[in-house]
């Protein structure tokens, strides 16, 4: 609603240092009060208060070497100090870091206090404090420091924040939580935005990665997650989201090794456990009587919602870790405690997004699957593995011949007319999407030879059901229902008569529980699972049954094709199905019914209405 700004002023010009640096006081310590006149008289307009130095009981920031007794210091502000109240300013003496009564009480002692209107603080628990009480200890030591003194200044936190450098967005979320709880007169979050990769930070171009990630968006623009919690629901967002997490969860990774289990009830591990496919199998293995163990970075809108349903509903058999898989040292700790099996979900999932960042695409679906699959190796009885991943592993499928039809494409070819696309269908991984996804499949599939690790890989088509709530880069079925429910209008990429075989996600299910059950037989072998050719849609099919539910369309808009589209493919679901004897259940029309039904109970629930309208590409 409004913006205060508190200008910082800080770092000697080096040509006026004792020696050539920013770090170095001053040769006349007076210039600094002279400089802060200056700023004053022109922008005195623009700010009420001045804050004097930055951390000046940092080494990088005053080179106390070179003022062992903070002197000159003490000369610099105690001057700066004086004038800015003659010029009617409030001060606040630059935070230290770390937070040190001793060095409070010399500045006390030298008079320093009686120029101050505050006195500020900083910290940066899990980034750079290697010891950490909490705000109130820190804040209860510089209040004894002011009764020894007999001062009153108020005390600021202006500085505090977490650097999701690894990607623990939660953790940045729980921290945040700390810091405005603190017993502090002000706090000053650090800091809206990630820093711009492509530059240097002041200390060095890339030296310290912890630097780059202090946001609440990352550098592109990106929410993280609480932005999106404070932004949806204010501060009892993020206190729901808390509350729910410590209650089903260690998210402290030094924790998961040890959690609390009853013998013999060892969980089912599930990586990207709170998105959409996720939480329908938790769902159904907690019905089913066993323990789940969700880990989800919850960096995909929406998955916090997802999660808080899943825990509100099933209780204690479900436990949470707000982690990464990205982060090998988590993984090896979640890995070599006991489970029963793992579903291994956790990707980047659009192909847009694998574009515009293949680093990122490349780190979570490669990498990340190449942790899991080391932490595996290093057990004498790894757990059974199912992998999701995808048919764009086949690429664009330009050399299936296709035949246009008035509302889709049909292939050409009686074979793939009547059965799909097979399993013996050359691989041709376009779009870094696809090479993400495909490397990784193959990887699961050598693991499974060469170390003999339990694996079991599906190629998935489109999966559809409640609890998604889908983007225009991802799960498309739900997107074009939540655009008609919501009058936005729905984007077609190409001439709409692409086809899909959608499946609904409780039939997936069924073919997940049956791979962890039949795993012996099935481990290394990858399957194509989909809703097969008695289960497709064109694109400008399902808009007409959209219609026919509810009622009426948005506007309808075409675009051009993209990069990797396929404008034909169906599953071929045999070998699973002669397998297993798996069959889906659920038809198209049935399966978007029900889809419907429930987007529309959540839109109607009032305080679920933004996960409709959450946007973002990366899962």
């Amino acid at each position: 609603r409004s913006v205060a700004v508190l200008p910082c002023f800080t770092y000697t010009p080096p040509s006026i240092g004792i020696v050539p640096k920013t770090a170095a006081p001053p040769k006349n310590p007076k210039d600094f009060a002279d400089f802060l006149d200056v700023m004053v008289t022109e922008y005195g307009s623009c700010f009420e208060w001045v804050e004097l130095w930055n951390e000046p009981n940092n080494l990088n920031d005053w080179d106390w070497r070179l003022d062992p007794n903070w002197e000159i210091y003490s000369r610099m502000v105690i001057g700066a100090g004086y004038w800015m109240k003659q010029r009617g300013r409030k001060t606040v003496l630059g935070g230290m870091a770390p937070t040190d009564p001793n060095w409070l009480d010399l500045m006390c002692r030298r008079g320093v206090l009686e120029h101050i209107d505050a006195v500020g603080i900083h910290g940066f628990p899990g980034t750079w404090e290697y010891d950490w009480d909490d705000w109130g200890e820190l804040i209860g030591r510089v209040r004894q420091v002011f009764d020894w003194h007999g001062v009153s200044p108020e005390i600021w936190i202006t500085e505090g924040g977490y650097s999701t450098w690894r990607h623990d967005e939660y953790r940045q979320a729980e921290f945040f939580l700390d810091m405005v709880r603190a017993p502090a007169d002000r706090v000053y979050w650090y800091s809206a935005h990630d820093l711009d990769p492509d530059l240097p930070h002041q200390d060095g171009f890339h030296e310290d990665e912890r630097h780059y990630h202090f946001g609440l968006r990352k550098a592109d623009g990106t929410e993280k997650l609480i932005f999106r919690l404070w932004a949806e629901g204010g501060r009892e967002g993020v206190n729901t989201l808390s509350r729910m997490i410590r209650t089903h969860c260690r998210s402290d990774a030094e924790n998961v090794r040890s959690p609390v289990r009853r013998s013999g009830d060892n969980p089912v591990l599930i990586t990207g456990g709170a998105g959409f496919i996720g939480i329908n199998l938790a769902a159904r293995l907690v019905e089913s009587g066993k323990r789940v163990l969700i880990l989800d970075n919850l960096s995909r809108p929406g998955v916090e919602q997802n999660l808080e349903w899943l825990c509100s509903t099933y209780g204690d058999r479900v436990e949470v870790v707000a982690e990464d898989i990205r982060n090998p040292y988590v993984m090896q700790q979640i890995i070599r405690s006991p489970l029963d099996g793992i579903y291994h979900f956790a990707a980047q999932v659009a192909v847009t997004t694998s574009l515009e960042d293949p680093m990122q695409d490349f780190e979570v679906n490669l990498r990340g699957t190449l942790n899991i699959l080391e932490a595996m190796r290093s057990l004498t009885q790894p757990p059974p593995l199912a992998f999701t991943s995808t048919n764009k592993v086949y690429g664009n499928l330009g050399d299936v011949a296709l035949e246009k039809r008035q509302r889709r494409f049909e292939a050409a070819d009686r074979l793939v007319r009547n059965s799909g696309i097979s399993e013996d269908h050359p691989l041709d991984l376009h779009s870094p999407y696809g090479c993400s996804k495909g490397a990784a499949d193959q990887y699961i599939l050598d693991y499974t030879r060469s170390y003999s690790i339990p694996c079991v890989v599906f190629r998935m088509s489109c999966i559809y059901g409640p609890h998604q709530f889908g983007t225009e880069d991802q799960g498309w079925v739900a997107h074009f229902l939540i655009q008609a429910i919501e009058d936005n209008p729905i984007i077609l990429y190409g001439d709409g008569r692409q086809v899909r075989d959608i499946l609904f996600v409780d039939d997936l299910v069924d073919a997940l529980l049956l791979a962890h059950d039949r795993i012996d037989t099935l481990s290394g072998n990858a399957y194509n699972i989909g809703g097969g050719v008695r289960s497709t849609t064109s694109l400008l099919e399902l808009l007409d049954l959209l219609r026919k539910l509810h009622g009426r369309l948005p506007e309808v808009r075409f675009s051009d094709w993209r990069t990797g589209d396929q404008k034909y493919y169906v599953s071929d679901t045999r070998r699973f199905r002669e397998a297993t004897g798996w069959n889906p259940r659920v038809n198209v029309t049935d399966g978007v019914e029900r889809l419907y039904n429930w987007l529309m109970a959540v839109r109607g629930s009032g305080r679920d209405r933004g996960k409709m309208l959450s946007g973002g590409k990366a899962a």
